[in-house]
């Protein structure tokens, strides 16, 4: 499988990654990864391919809804877990609650957590990471450029402000597939 996500990624997409890669060594066992901008269902095979292509090992969370067979079987191989949104515990807690019971846990989550356009990251991920004690990493998708850019590990603060300008300064004018949905900085 990585043999071919590398073909497909770096040689037929023409795609390439740069910034940190040493996360991809396992040195990070937990974390949150929040990957930006969101914009399109393309979104999604990118970030697998860069994934397989890394040997990177992460999942992902999708509703519980889109976990119905045949297709639950494919987003489960692609490492998709459900997370039931009509549950009474809320979606911050059911996620952290993840990262207490494995050793090795890694999640990818949109930040906008929708593919239309916003103004501000939502705070799920934050609150997720802080929770878990866990770090946060983000990628970009810069369809622009066919570039993925991975920031270092990056740990919570008491300044929520200040970390959220931090993140969303990383992201800010990076090109989506829908480039008027892309994600821009006020």
């Amino acid at each position: 499988m990585k043999f071919f996500s590398k073909l497909i990624f770096f040689k037929i997409l023409r795609w390439k990654i740069s910034g940190n890669r040493n996360f991809a060594k396992n040195s990070v066992k937990k974390a949150v990864i929040i990957i930006a901008p969101h914009t399109s269902w393309h979104d999604f095979y990118v970030a697998v391919l860069a994934r397989s292509s890394v040997n990177f090992k992460s999942k992902f969370i999708a509703k519980k809804e889109l976990f119905f067979f045949p297709i639950n079987i494919i987003l489960k191989m692609l490492g998709g877990v459900p997370v039931d949104r009509s549950s009474k515990q809320n979606k911050v807690d059911q996620i952290a609650d993840m990262f207490l019971e494995k050793d090795e846990f890694r999640v990818a989550l949109s930040p906008e957590g929708t593919r239309q356009r916003v103004e501000k990251f939502k705070t799920g991920f934050y609150y997720i990471a802080k929770k878990a004690n866990v770090p946060i990493i983000m990628f970009t998708l810069n369809f622009k450029s066919k570039e993925i850019l991975i920031s270092n590990p990056f740990y919570t603060t008491n300044d929520m402000k200040a970390d959220f300008n931090f993140i969303e300064s990383f992201f800010d004018g990076v090109e989506g597939k829908v480039k008027e949905l892309s994600f821009y900085k006020n």
